[in-house]
């Protein structure tokens, strides 16, 4: 009875589901281990307890009493929007579910799903320049924020 079956077949023998040949078998076993007796006793009792229970017996309006208590009690959603009910679903639903919709249309055209935002890195690097060469390479930096300039007006412009 120390298998993984063991306590099934134990509940199954304290409820009289198993075939005679199985339930003799755990009969046999029972009359050797303590603890499977001690276990289908206290089985046997729960079994006999619940044999034994009979339930109070129903009133005829107990669905109408049901029902009407159910009916009585409101809930908190109810009670916070209870009052706003005839505005909200006559007027204020389709106003406030359109004005969502506008927004949402709105910032998918401005930002488009497919087309993520550029990001632009700019990264400085230091490098030993002789003096006579540092005239040529001011330039080159000038030419290039003027660049990066025209291309930054390029696409602050608006789309069309």
């Amino acid at each position: 009875m120390e298998t993984h079956d063991g306590p099934e077949l134990l509940l199954a023998y304290s409820s009289t589901k198993l075939d005679p040949d199985a339930a003799a078998a755990i009969d046999g076993h029972i009359r050797t281990c303590d603890a499977s007796r001690q276990f289908t006793s206290s089985q046997r009792t729960v079994w006999n307890a619940l044999d034994q229970w009979e339930p109070e017996p129903v009133s005829a309006d107990f669905d109408r009493r049901l029902y009407q208590r159910i009916e009585r009690e409101v809930g908190w959603k109810n009670l916070l929007l209870g009052p706003f009910r005839p505005l909200l679903f006559r007027h204020g639903l389709p106003a406030a579910a359109a004005a969502c919709l506008l927004i949402v249309a709105g910032v998918l055209m401005e930002r488009p799903i497919g087309a993520p935002p550029a990001s632009i890195r700019e990264s400085a690097q230091v490098e030993a320049v002789a003096p006579d060469q540092a005239e040529p390479a001011l330039q080159e930096m000038e030419l290039m924020q003027e660049f990066s300039r025209l291309i930054h007006q390029e696409s602050a412009e608006p789309r069309m």
